[in-house]
Formats: C-alpha cells, structure tokens, sequence
C-alpha cells in the first residue's frame, strides 16, 4: 500500500507540489492552492503529535467501522472528504512559505519513520498504527494535489 514511509511516495508528493502555482485551479473543494497546503501540513502536524485534538462524536460512534474502508487499500479520497473543522484554512497564505514548511513536515515524518507517529488517536478513526498513518498522510497529500490537477 502507498505510504509516505517509502522514499518514492515522498519524492513524488515533493514534485507534485512543486507543479502547484499560486493560482491553480482547484477541481472541487473551497480552499486555494497555498491554504490547502497549510490544510496538509497540519494534518502531518496530527501524525507527528503536534497538535492533539479531542476525538469527535461521530468518529466514536463510526470511526472504527470507516477506517478499514478508508485505509485499507489504494484507493484514492473521495472529492469533497469530510475534513476536521480545526484543520480548515480560511485565511490568505503565501505558496511558497507554505510549500516549504510542509516539505520539511513530510521529510520529518519519512526520517522519523514509524518511532516519530502519534500515540494519540486520530480524532475521527481512532487509534492509529504507524502504518496507518502513513498510508493515510499520503492519501490525504495525494488528495489535495489532485485537487490541483498535480
């Protein structure tokens, strides 16, 4: 399965991202090019265990239903995916700072490997293994840049 523990799945997410212009033209969704960015580097920030947030209702009740559907195979998220309200960018970003940041984000979580993931459970799936959470950083990377047509 495509993670973003393999050395190829991180340098074809960095090359995708540098096809992103500041004025792409999203396929679906309500976020730009440089706030979904943003929107990606948090939610590798939430793999790392920089940020923590509460488990959400919905995701007791269902999460553990929806996860092997989610990230039990290579397909790819569903345009309009349901995201975390905390995780929504609104305001204006540059592209390139962003960019930048979220490259270093993805070399960590890849140099980190399966000792750097979060303990803590995903708010809508639950307890998460290493794996799963690269498989699931990729697929939520994979999605936004095809989001842009990259």
């Amino acid at each position: 399965m495509k993670n973003l523990f393999a050395a190829a799945r991180v340098e074809e997410v960095k090359e995708r991202m540098a096809q992103l212009r500041p004025h792409s033209e999203r396929l679906w969704g309500k976020m730009n090019a440089a706030q979904a960015v943003a929107h990606c580097s948090a939610g590798l920030e939430l793999a790392l265990g920089d940020r923590i947030p509460p488990r959400m209702f919905m995701g007791r009740i269902i999460g553990r239903v929806v996860k092997p559907m989610a990230l039990g195979n290579d397909q790819p998220m569903g345009r309009n995916s349901p995201t975390m309200k905390d995780l929504v960018v609104q305001d204006e970003r540059d592209l390139g700072t962003e960019r930048g940041r979220l490259r270093g984000l993805v070399d960590r979580f890849a140099a980190a490997g399966p000792k750097g993931c979060t303990t803590h459970p995903h708010s809508f799936f639950g307890p998460l293994t290493p794996e799963e959470w690269a498989t699931l950083m990729y697929k939520h990377l994979d999605h936004h840049l095809r989001q842009f047509g990259v």
